[in-house]
């Protein structure tokens, strides 16, 4: 069977990642998140603490540049392209799904590459957020996840120099208001007609 990647960038608290895991296990293929950090924290031979405290930031001021050995390249820059290499890599030796890290975009020119947005009413986000993975500040979440959201904007339209959210830049934007479980569903149906049409 030939080789597809299935990329996910998603709006905070959409379930995005939940989705994309259920996903990649209804598909018997392997699934891909924050292990990218791992992976680009061997490459560039950085701790992978630091990365993360960056990994999503479009700029990096003289202090990050003075943990790295190559200083005429920015640290987050040398992140991205850490994280894209690995990427390409995957996408090349086996089937996955991957989140964020604008993969749609590392991978725009591969043939065999589905990508997904993933997006939602603020109020399923709130509830997802505050039920599921339990994170921000009760009574501050509305402005918690709008600051996760900008931030994944800008990052994405610095190193892609596209918009982040466009329905152009994906095969399919879905509002996973409809469940996660029908959100899965779907999401597999496409992945299937995809791979069977060669689209």
């Amino acid at each position: 069977m030939k080789l597809y990647t299935v990329t996910i960038a998603r709006e905070y608290g959409s379930g995005g990642r939940l989705i994309g895991k259920q996903l990649a296990d209804e598909l018997g293929i392997a699934f891909y998140d924050r292990e990218l950090i791992s992976y680009a924290a061997s490459d560039i031979g950085l701790d992978e603490e630091f990365i993360k405290s960056i990994e999503q930031k479009k700029s990096s001021g003289f202090l990050y540049n003075l943990y790295s050995p190559f200083q005429w390249i920015p640290i987050n820059e040398q992140v991205f392209l850490a994280q894209s290499n690995v990427i390409k890599n995957i996408a090349e030796r086996e089937s996955s799904v991957i989140i964020g890290r604008c993969a749609d975009y590392v991978l725009e020119n591969m043939r065999n590459c589905i990508r997904f947005f993933i997006y939602a009413p603020i109020e399923f986000r709130l509830s997802l957020v505050k039920d599921v993975y339990q994170e921000g500040e009760s009574g501050r979440l509305e402005d918690y996840i709008r600051k996760q959201d900008k931030g994944r904007a800008s990052y994405y339209n610095f190193f892609t120099q596209q918009k982040w959210g466009r329905a152009q830049n994906y095969h399919l934007c879905l509002n996973s208001s409809i469940g996660i479980q029908s959100s899965v569903r779907l999401l597999k149906k496409f992945v299937e007609e995809f791979n069977k049409e060669g689209v």
